[in-house]
């Protein structure tokens, strides 16, 4: 038994804008399959098996608050000249510089049209071939602790583990890495952006979300009512859910 990552879900006012924004940014198309902007490959959202992670866009009513996202995505280039490029191009799309603290790094911060935050990364040789996304970064406090929670969650490989960060990326060695990264502060609002897990077909939803409970897991009211799915918190409280296979 074992869950990946299906996709993103990134919250906003204007879903079908910020699809389309994410869409250019990727190179990948946005489809409406029903009330989110769901953006992806080209050849759409392949269900119950799909071929990458992607990013799901869920409208809704209230602008965002908090003052930094815990979970953001990092753009990976393969060259300075193509980092140079990718940023115009996405501040001619909307994207605004943002300011995290981050000091003087090579790469470049900026905040999508809605102001959450994401990294185009200059190039390094472990993304390379990781496709548009090189990882999923995500705030904490204790990454050892994410290390042990997460890759008891899921089927993907840890490769990294230390104070300062955990890393995992599918077993399979494609698609992005996904990242604990060390960060002070605590959660002050519920999250905007956050993962939602998938079974393998044939799999039980209900078994994996008792083996995550489990593991720590704690049940999560937003308010989602009679859903398919289960909103569940990891020990740090970031907030993920249990997409049913079918």
């Amino acid at each position: 038994m074992a869950l990946r990552p299906a996709h993103v879900i990134l919250k906003a006012v204007d879903a079908p804008a910020v699809g389309r924004f994410w869409a250019e940014a990727l190179g990948w198309s946005a489809y409406s399959p029903g009330v989110t902007t769901y953006v992806g490959p080209a050849g759409g959202l392949v269900w119950p098996d799909p071929v990458a992670v992607g990013v799901d866009v869920v409208p809704v009513p209230e602008p965002r608050t908090a003052a930094k996202n815990r979970l953001h995505l990092d753009l990976a280039t393969t060259s300075t000249s193509h980092q140079a490029e990718l940023v115009a191009r996405l501040k001619s799309l909307g994207a605004t510089p943002a300011d995290v603290g981050q000091g003087d790094v090579p790469w470049t911060v900026l905040a999508d049209p809605e102001g959450n935050e994401f990294c185009v990364l200059e190039p390094r040789e472990a993304y390379r071939d990781t496709g548009p996304i090189a990882r999923m970064a995500v705030d904490c406090a204790d990454p050892r602790a994410m290390a042990r929670f997460w890759g008891e969650a899921m089927d993907w490989t840890l490769h990294e583990v230390t104070g300062e960060r955990a890393v995992l990326r599918s077993a399979k060695g494609v698609g992005p890495y996904l990242e604990f990264l060390r960060t002070p502060g605590v959660k002050s609002a519920p999250d905007r952006v956050h993962l939602d897990l998938l079974p393998y077909p044939g799999d039980d939803e209900a078994a994996e979300v008792a083996r995550l409970r489990a593991l720590g897991a704690t049940d999560l009211d937003v308010g989602q009512g009679d859903v398919p799915w289960t909103c569940l918190t990891d020990p740090e409280g970031h907030e993920f859910c249990v997409l049913a296979p079918s």
